[in-house]
């Protein structure tokens, strides 16, 4: 007997028989299941209409015995500006190409952000800023995250925007350092601060989880 859905996705690990079976309904029971999510339909059925956004695109020349080839490299966010965001980057010989496989990856990565109101200058039930400071760190670059009051918007460099906007931040200060032209270690350093300050949240158990998931062959 299959047990295919109506997409036709035949789960492979625990964590997918898990949500197709209903055990798991929303993302945030898969994400502190502690369960690594491995399969992109995952994210599909549990965060349906989820948006993207390309934030880089660049060419990788590299020499080989054969001579010089070249791909390209994507970088993408995704989210679904309510508290869900994953990061990725994607190499192809094709644009097209590495922009969906930047894609797929950057669903596999999907992380829950820790929302609130953070800020002493207002103590707003609604989460539309962060629920404390956090840092994240990619090469020479370091963004700094800060909670910021309603109404004040993303004080943040167009690639930091992007990214707090699809994980549904509406207000904050941002502080980066280091060398913030290049594109890919300050989205890199945005989804770490992020993931760090969403890392307080996973329970110790859910942790310990993760090392004995099972994958069916």
């Amino acid at each position: 007997m299959s047990n295919a859905d109506g997409n036709g996705w035949v789960p492979r690990t625990r964590l997918g028989r898990m949500v197709q079976a209903g055990e798991i309904e929303t993302m945030e029971q898969a994400l502190n299941s502690g369960l690594q999510i491995k399969e992109t339909e995952i994210v599909d059925q549990l965060l349906p209409g989820l948006h993207d956004e390309v934030l880089d695109i660049n060419m990788v020349q590299r020499m080989t015995d054969s001579g010089r080839r070249v791909k390209f490299r994507c970088v993408v966010a995704v989210g679904n500006r309510d508290g869900f965001v994953g990061y990725a980057e994607g190499r192809d010989d094709q644009v097209g190409s590495a922009i969906q496989k930047a894609i797929g990856i950057a669903k596999l990565n999907i992380i829950k952000v820790d929302r609130g109101s953070g800020s002493w200058e207002d103590r707003t039930e609604r989460p539309h800023s962060l629920a404390r400071r956090t840092e994240g760190k990619s090469g020479s670059v370091t963004v700094e995250l800060i909670p910021a009051p309603n109404g004040l918007g993303l004080a943040a460099a167009p690639t930091v925007r992007a990214i707090l906007e699809l994980a549904g931040i509406e207000d904050a200060w941002t502080k980066s350092h280091g060398n913030t032209r290049t594109t890919l270690n300050l989205a890199k350093a945005t989804f770490k601060a992020l993931e760090n300050s969403a890392q307080s949240r996973i329970p110790e158990h859910a942790r310990e989880a993760a090392a004995i998931e099972e994958v069916s062959e």
